[in-house]
């Protein structure tokens, strides 16, 4: 436990908080619920096609526009998919060079932070 004086519009208040190791997993977790099941369908298509580099979204938002399309090469630092969070519009780039395999998210997609957005060869 943690205590804190925080001063909100002049007004001065004594908080107690509570620290949990795995506090802040159930809260990502029902909000990774719901991206979980458009992903669901996900899977089979990346069985088929799927590549081995990962391209994960760093932070949680939701899929603004797809750079990179199936079969497109990329270079490390591309940009491949753009997230928008907090009206800001955030690159998830490939994380080396390859081939587009497959790509996991459609525009408008609500995803979560380390979520699998695409895969590279």
């Amino acid at each position: 436990m943690k205590n804190y004086t925080i001063t909100v519009n002049g007004n001065v208040y004594d908080v107690t908080v509570e620290e949990k190791g795995a506090g802040a997993a159930p809260a990502a977790a029902p909000a990774a619920a719901p991206a979980a099941a458009p992903a669901a369908p996900a899977p089979a298509p990346k069985a088929a096609g799927a590549g081995s580099i990962e391209v994960k979204a760093g932070a949680a938002g939701k899929v603004f526009k797809i750079e990179a399309s199936v079969g497109q090469s990329v270079k490390r630092g591309d940009a491949v998919v753009i997230i928008e969070a907090m009206k800001m519009e955030i690159p998830v780039v490939a994380p080396e060079d390859g081939t587009v395999a497959s790509i996991d998210a459609a525009v408008g997609d609500a995803v979560e932070a380390g979520a699998v957005l695409a895969t590279l060869n």
